[in-house]
């Protein structure tokens, strides 16, 4: 996520993910560690509510983003990579995360501690999963493309719906064991 981050800043500077070989090691890269992230997380006796979690939160923060840029967009996130895309937004999206952690953790019986760890996951795991949906954006600029694909029809493609799962599986597990949740 280094590399994405450092990728999205820069752009449009000719960097090394303009070559066809960087962009499909990144890619493998990526795929890898998302399919390793998902078959730890499979093997915890909580499969089902953590990866409920980490949807809840992938779309917390894209559904909050939309709606609070929408509205109170003002200050550009990445102008160049995806000009609709505001720090309000971002924000915005952060905060809906937020209102979702609050909720699952009432209903989880968690601690004050244990609310406090979720909490900086629910933010690290947002955060990195808008880094994830700016690298896709970044991909389909290069190559001139509005969608990924058409199958979901304004919606932006399959990868707009997987984007910001690859960026934020990976860490969202290794954060949930650091935890010791897994």
């Amino acid at each position: 996520m280094g590399l994405a981050l450092y990728w999205v800043v820069r752009y449009p500077a000719p960097l090394l993910w303009r070559h066809v070989v960087s962009r499909l090691l990144f890619g493998v890269f990526v795929l890898l560690t998302t399919w390793t992230a998902l078959v730890v997380l499979k093997q915890s006796d909580d499969f089902v509510v953590w990866v409920l979690l980490l949807m809840g939160l992938i779309w917390g923060a894209d559904s909050g983003a939309y709606f609070a840029g929408r509205a109170f967009g003002k200050r550009k996130l990445a102008k160049f990579v995806s000009p609709g895309k505001s720090w309000e937004g971002v924000i915005g999206g952060l905060m809906l995360t937020q209102v979702g952690v609050v909720i699952f953790a009432i209903l989880s019986g968690f601690t004050l501690t244990q609310w406090s760890i979720l909490t900086v996951i629910a933010l690290l795991t947002s955060s990195v999963s808008v880094l994830g949906d700016l690298t896709e954006s970044l991909f389909k600029r290069h190559e001139k493309l509005k969608d990924s694909s058409h199958l979901i029809p304004g919606h932006g493609g399959v990868m707009d719906r997987v984007d910001s799962l690859t960026a934020a599986a990976p860490i969202y597990v290794l954060l949930l064991s650091l935890a010791g949740w897994l």
